[in-house]
C-alpha cells in the first residue's frame, strides 16, 4: 500500500530500548479533505528519513500492522500501526505514475486529431446500424 502527500512533520528518532528505535513521519494527503497520516519507521528504516525535509512531496510505501492486547483485568484491546518501509520524492512519484487509462475505441469510431486535447470526444459520424432488432415485446425478461 502507498500514501502520497506533503511531509508535515519528521520527528526525531526515539530509542524505546537498547534494541528498538522508531521515528514518526506525518504526511498530509492532497485530497478534497486532506488527511494527516502518521507513519512509523522502525529499526534501520529510521535512516530513510534523514534525507527528507518538511514540505517535500513524497510517496511512502506502507504496511498496516495490528495487534491484540489483554489487560491484567482480562479486557482485550486492539491497536493498529502504519509502518513505512520505503519513501520516494515527488519527482520520482511523477516519473513512476501509472499511465492514464486508455480504452479501445469502438469499431467505426474516428480518433480525434489531438486525443490529449479532447480525450472524451463523441463519435464524428453516425453509428453503424444494429445487426438485428427484435420487435416482439414478450421476448425480453425485463420486469416492466
Amino acid at each position: 500500500m502507498e500514501v502520497s502527500g506533503i511531509i508535515k512533520v519528521i520527528n526525531p528518532e526515539q530509542r524505546v530500548s537498547d534494541s528498538f528505535r522508531k521515528r514518526e513521519l506525518v504526511v498530509t494527503t492532497q485530497e478534497q479533505y486532506p488527511q494527516y497520516i502518521s507513519i512509523n519507521f522502525v529499526q534501520d528504516k529510521c535512516d530513510l528519513l534523514n534525507n527528507f525535509q518538511v514540505g517535500e512531496e513524497v510517496r511512502v510505501s506502507i504496511n498496516l500492522r495490528g495487534r491484540e492486547w489483554r489487560s491484567p483485568q482480562g479486557e482485550i484491546k486492539y491497536f493498529n500501526d502504519i509502518q513505512g518501509w520505503r519513501i520516494e520524492r515527488g519527482a520520482q512519484v511523477a516519473q513512476q505514475a501509472p499511465p492514464a487509462y486508455q480504452q479501445a475505441a469502438p469499431s467505426g469510431y474516428q480518433q480525434p486529431q489531438h486525443p490529449a486535447a479532447n480525450q472524451f470526444a463523441a463519435p464524428t459520424g453516425p453509428f453503424p446500424p444494429a445487426d438485428s432488432y427484435n420487435t416482439d415485446a414478450d421476448s425480453d425478461d425485463l420486469p416492466f
